[in-house]
C-alpha cells in the first residue's frame, strides 16, 4: 500500500510527525497518508461514501476578541447514512489542551463525536 509515497526528512511539528504525500495530497503524518489510503479503498469498495479531506468546522466566529477559531478534521465521510467526522491523532496529541477543547466544541455546538484512529 506503499507505492506513490514520498516522504520528505524535515519534521514538521513537536510531534516529529513528517509530510507525506499520496498522489498529489499531502498530509501532516504518515499514519495520516495511510488512513487515507485505507479510506480510499473503503470509498471504492461503497463501505464509505463522499471522502473529504481538511473540511472546516467553524467554533467561534472572528470577533473583537480575536480570529475565527475553528476545527479542522482530517477526514469527512458517510457510513450507514450517518456522518463521520475522523481526525488521526497520536496518543501525545489527544491529551494536547487545545485539541480537547476543539472536540468538545465540536460535541457541543454540532453534536459531533470524533472517531479518533
Amino acid at each position: 500500500m506503499t507505492s506513490g509515497w514520498k516522504n520528505f526528512t524535515k519534521t514538521t511539528n513537536k510531534y516529529h510527525s513528517k509530510i507525506t504525500m499520496v498522489g498529489d495530497k499531502k498530509f501532516h503524518s504518515k499514519k495520516e497518508a495511510d488512513r487515507f489510503v485505507e479510506l480510499t479503498l473503503m470509498e471504492k469498495a461503497k463501505v464509505i461514501q463522499d471522502l473529504k479531506t481538511q473540511v472546516k468546522f467553524p467554533l467561534i466566529k472572528k470577533s473583537e476578541y480575536g480570529r475565527e477559531i475553528k476545527y479542522v478534521a482530517d477526514f469527512v465521510y458517510y457510513q450507514d447514512g450517518k456522518m463521520v467526522v475522523e481526525d488521526t491523532k497520536s496518543p501525545a496529541t489527544k491529551k494536547n489542551a487545545l485539541y480537547v477543547i476543539k472536540k468538545r466544541l465540536m460535541a457541543e455546538l454540532y453534536g459531533i463525536n470524533i472517531k479518533e484512529t
